[in-house]
């Protein structure tokens, strides 16, 4: 899976927003804090707010704030939210793939990959992931031996 700079940007944004909660927080103070261009991430707030994720307020106290409870969002969220499903197969979701011959099953695979993604990026919150609490399957995850080595 690749992880997107407005991935990434709105994660971080949220976990700001989730840090902050319920305070506002302006976009000026999002980009400062996590040393991000504030025009690219008003663009992301910008998908944030459309998914229903942010709640924005303008004013000379206006910021950003999360539109619920840090509890109550997931890192997949904010990543549909700014990049759409979180995978794809040249454009199609994995279950609309159809191959013949050796490769008939590889569909059972790709759908496979997104379920898995979907065990770690739908079941941590913002506010676990803040707390540093993931859940026990996705702590896990990071001990195996070969977790933190690139291939």
């Amino acid at each position: 899976m690749q992880i997107s700079a407005r991935g990434d940007y709105a994660v971080r944004a949220g976990l700001s927003l989730a840090a902050a909660y319920p305070s506002l927080m302006s976009a000026q103070a999002l980009a400062a804090e996590q040393d991000l261009p504030r025009k690219f991430l008003e663009a992301v707030l910008a998908d944030l707010r459309r998914a229903g994720i942010v709640r924005a307020q303008r004013g000379a106290e206006g910021g950003y704030t999360l539109a619920t409870a840090p509890r109550e969002v997931s890192v997949g969220m904010i990543l549909r939210a700014v990049d759409g499903p979180l995978a794809g197969v040249r454009g199609l979701r994995p279950e609309e793939t159809r191959y013949d011959g050796a490769a008939e099953n590889l569909p059972r695979l790709w759908v496979a990959v997104r379920a898995a993604v979907r065990d770690v990026v739908d079941e941590v919150s913002l506010a676990e992931l803040v707390s540093g609490r993931m859940p026990a399957h996705v702590r896990k995850l990071t001990t195996r031996p070969d977790a933190w080595q690139p291939r």
